[in-house]
């Protein structure tokens, strides 16, 4: 039986390494992997060539996506990012390591990008429950989050302890 799309699918654009990206999210992250790597049938626009990589079908974190190259036309923003929740300091010091050491750029506040520009929030959730909890302990919370580049989990937790 052919396993069908689903309904609601999320299509990056990239200029021409769109498998590269998804062979790389796979190793990185659990619960990811390429799925499907489809040539275009004819020449397209942008320069494209019959034979060459169109799509790439793969999964991130659980997330189907499909990465199409289209070219160098479209470039990405920190409008669109995936952000990734982590268990404790050495969770995100992974992910935000293999996001930089593999040509990608540290931004702030737990964010950075990959090296094809895809925005990444790597998230811990003793942030994200802080905010949650409102008042004091988000407004705390936050204003440590705000001095850093990579989340600090035990910078965090010192912050929601003072009082």
């Amino acid at each position: 039986m052919k396993k069908r799309t689903p309904k609601n699918i999320v299509c990056i654009w990239y200029d021409k390494d769109a498998l590269k990206a998804a062979k790389f999210y796979a190793k990185t992250f659990p619960n990811s992997k390429v799925t499907a790597v489809h040539k275009a049938p004819s020449n397209f626009p942008g320069g494209g060539k019959k034979g060459q990589i169109l799509t790439v079908e793969f999964t991130v974190l659980g997330i189907p996506c499909i990465g199409l190259n289209g070219g160098p036309q479209f470039k990405h923003s920190e409008a669109f990012s995936f952000q990734v929740a982590t268990d404790n300091q050495k969770e995100t010091d992974k992910y935000w390591n293999a996001l930089i050491k593999n040509g990608g750029k540290k931004s702030v506040c737990g964010w950075c990008k990959d090296k094809w520009g895809i925005n990444w929030q790597i998230t811990p959730r003793v942030l994200t429950d802080a905010m949650a909890k409102g008042g004091d302990t988000a407004k705390r919370a936050f204003e440590a989050m705000m001095e850093m580049d990579k989340i600090d989990v035990a910078k965090i937790q010192a912050a929601i302890r003072a009082k």
